[in-house]
């Protein structure tokens, strides 16, 4: 009865603190490329596991067991209340064209708060106990800021826009004319701004082909084609973060067996903002400058907010063979989310008095700056299902302290999306795109703890592995170095970490058939700084 009551008010307690918690904040980015950011979570939870490099599926007795593998609450003798303080920087070096440009951004947050309560009874063997944890944890980072910029001779997005015209309306250019379907994409917004053509014959008669007054191909008569160079800047920001609410319990069966279950409800908040601009267009022939500046400057804004929640479910044991080995297993259900995505966008071409009509004695009709948008958000429903992790550990006990090293399965080819009604026929291709461009891939994390006394020392690495099936020429793997310190009395402790990360990735901002890819390859760097504080009772 007693052990009923405890459960009683902790669930109590969890569904308030479910209800009242602030909405936490949850294009351009593909579907693809979502499924893997919403997927690839880092080890989360307490300072002390952050330092030890998120190794944690044999350990036990931290909050961190709730999400990770429940069973380590059974290690648990106290009850406790938790708070975790938290600094995260950033430092992205990126190559565009042979210009390297730096940002540098920082941001505090909150990556965890926990309630465990523990009952234990007066029995030698069979079932001692265990512990009903509530935790709140940030399982996600998805801050990312920078600018970059460079000079490009090869490629113009607005090739990009001309391609996809035609994808967009290969029959009739008036479908992406204001107030048609087809306004409400890039190409439209394009065609509207004069940036893309539709062809046709002398006859007046469409040929299906779209072109622009800003290709190679020039409208100058008796004018081969000519080498385009343009100055490019892509901004890129991006803000959000998940957070896992975990409902747990962890038993305890004769110090030697540990049986543990959780429920983890995820909110995800995500917001992405892009703006691309293109100016300074000069045309060549050869070492000949030629005289054509029909536009200033274009720039094309992406607005993109999704938000949602989840559900899963993780399941794990820990066995101690003997007292100083303790070995683990946990597995984790994919996630299911349902989501909403907004997007808006907007497009402003800033002509220099252009005679687009070819029209010279009458410069009333000459393109000047012409801005089209639309505000009104493009609304999607969805769901996404993020793969199945399989976790196995082991840990070392020593008389000063332990050393204890995880592996981590997970397929990130198995993400899939389906709409509101479960069917996954809509993104079908997106499905496809996610098994053929994401693999399935096994992380490692080692960590150790020195004790002295009331004191603590720890160590730790985690390798994240590249999830792409093609390397891209970057290597796309996570590398992360931690160390912290701790200290520990009767009634409070207080863990410090600081985990340093680097990995390498590569920006496309557009993409053409048959047209080299422009490619922003960027080396990424951050440092966390994470501060629990402890209370038991």
């Amino acid at each position: 009865m007693k052990v009923m009551k405890v459960v009683r008010i902790a669930l109590t307690v969890a569904i308030l603190l479910f209800i009242i918690s602030p909405a936490l904040p949850v294009l351009g980015q593909s579907f693809t490329g979502n499924a893997l950011l919403f997927s690839r979570t880092k080890p989360a939870g307490s300072a002390r596991i952050q330092a030890l490099g998120g190794t944690q599926t044999s350990l036990g007795g931290d909050f961190s067991s709730a999400a990770s593998n429940p069973a380590g609450l059974g290690f648990y003798t106290k009850s406790e209340f938790t708070l975790g303080l938290g600094v995260a920087g950033e430092d992205i070096s990126t190559n565009y064209y042979g210009t390297t440009s730096s940002n540098q951004n920082s941001k505090f947050n909150i990556p965890s708060l926990s309630l465990v309560l523990h009952y234990g009874n007066n029995r030698e063997t069979g079932f001692l106990g265990g512990s009903f944890a509530i935790t709140f944890t940030r399982i996600n980072d998805l801050n990312n800021s920078y600018r970059y910029r460079g000079t490009n001779n090869e490629t113009s997005i607005i090739d990009f826009f001309v391609d996809d015209a035609y994808f967009q309306a290969p029959d009739d250019p008036a479908y992406l004319e204001a107030g048609n379907d087809g306004y409400y994409t890039l190409s439209g917004l394009a065609y509207n701004n004069y940036l893309v053509d539709a062809i046709y014959d002398d006859n007046g008669r469409f040929t299906g082909r779209y072109g622009s007054v800003l290709d190679t191909d020039i409208p100058i008569e008796g004018q081969p084609d000519e080498v385009r160079t343009i100055d490019q800047v892509e901004s890129f920001r991006r803000s959000g973060r998940q957070y896992q609410w975990s409902f747990a319990y962890g038993a305890n069966f004769s110090d030697k067996f540990y049986l543990g279950a959780s429920l983890g409800l995820t909110t995800l908040r995500y917001s992405l903002e892009l703006n691309f601009r293109e100016s300074n267009f000069r045309y060549t022939r050869g070492d000949q400058t030629v005289d054509y500046n029909p536009l200033d400057y274009h720039s094309t804004t992406e607005n993109i907010d999704i938000e949602g929640s989840g559900a899963n479910f993780t399941i794990g044991a820990i066995y101690k063979p003997v007292n100083f080995v303790q070995l683990g297993v946990s597995l984790a259900t994919p996630t299911w989310y349902s989501l909403t995505d907004n997007y808006t966008a907007s497009q402003e071409a800033n002509w220099n008095n252009f005679d687009y009509y070819d029209t010279p004695d009458d410069d009333s009709d000459d393109l000047r700056n012409i801005v089209s948008r639309f505000d009104s958000p493009t609304l999607s429903e969805y769901t996404l299902r993020t793969p199945m992790k399989v976790s196995a550990g082991a840990t070392f006990i020593a008389k000063f302290g332990f050393i204890t090293a995880d592996v981590e399965f997970v397929n990130y080819g198995n993400s899939k999306y389906k709409d509101n009604t479960g069917n996954s026929d809509w993104y079908d291709s997106d499905n496809k795109n996610i098994k053929s461009t994401y693999t399935s891939v096994v992380n490692y994390r080692v960590g150790a703890e020195y004790r002295y006394n009331i004191f603590r020392a720890r160590l730790g690495y985690n390798l994240m592995a590249d999830p792409y099936r093609a390397s891209s020429g970057v290597d796309r793997k996570i590398q992360s170095v931690s160390g912290g310190v701790g200290v520990r009395v009767k009634k409070f402790y207080t863990d410090l970490a600081v985990v340093s990360s680097k990995t390498e990735n590569v920006r496309v901002p557009y993409s053409v058939d048959d047209i080299p890819e422009p490619r922003a390859i960027q080396d990424v760097k951050n440092m966390n700084y994470l501060l629990t504080l402890g209370f038991t009772f």
